[in-house]
């Protein structure tokens, strides 16, 4: 082997490279080498830093959302049983012998609207409201002369969301100007 391809002839390069920069920082009375150094040391600390206190706020942002909307997709899935309950007491509304039935059923509504209102699920209003495209979907309009234009009218499916997201528009009537 020649000392150009000896691999240990790289190493004892590469030590001998660091020991002459070591030997120049030590030969320089004024310091300058190790101020420079030092500087750039510390600028890699600044930089390392930076980048953890970036990632550890990306982290706590990534963690609230996982949090804030863990729960949204179950909610979701839930409103389809709050309209299958909205959709059988409308079926018992006109069935007089079975009023205990309706109050047993009235009252699981209640707790489960009342449950998932506590995980922070909030019915989307609308009553008298003027109409809003995020959080009303438009499905009919009724040109009358009764209500102001783009007042709802009508509630045909009730719209929840949680938090700020959506989870489902209300589907509703809007009120126009009749031509």
């Amino acid at each position: 082997m020649t000392k150009k391809n000896n691999p240990f002839n790289k190493d004892l390069q590469i030590q001998t490279e660091e020991t002459a920069e070591t030997a120049q920082v030590e030969e320089n009375p004024d310091g300058s080498g190790l101020q420079e150094k030092f500087d750039d040391l510390n600028r890699q600390y600044i930089r390392l830093a930076a980048d953890f206190d970036n990632y550890r706020k990306r982290t706590d942002a990534e963690r609230e959302d996982l949090l804030k909307y863990g729960t949204q997709s179950a909610m979701t899935k839930l409103i389809e049983v709050l309209d299958n309950f909205e959709r059988g007491a409308k079926a018992l509304e006109d069935v007089n012998e079975c009023e205990q039935a309706k109050e047993s059923f009235g009252l699981v509504y209640k707790q489960t609207l009342e449950t998932l209102q506590k995980l922070g699920m909030e019915i989307i209003e609308t009553d008298g409201r003027e109409f809003d495209p995020n959080f009303h979907e438009a499905v009919m309009q009724t040109p009358t002369g009764d209500y102001p234009e783009h007042t709802i009218i009508n509630e045909l499916q009730k719209g929840y969301k949680y938090g700020d997201k959506v989870l489902r528009p209300a589907l509703v009537n809007v009120a126009t100007h009749g031509e």
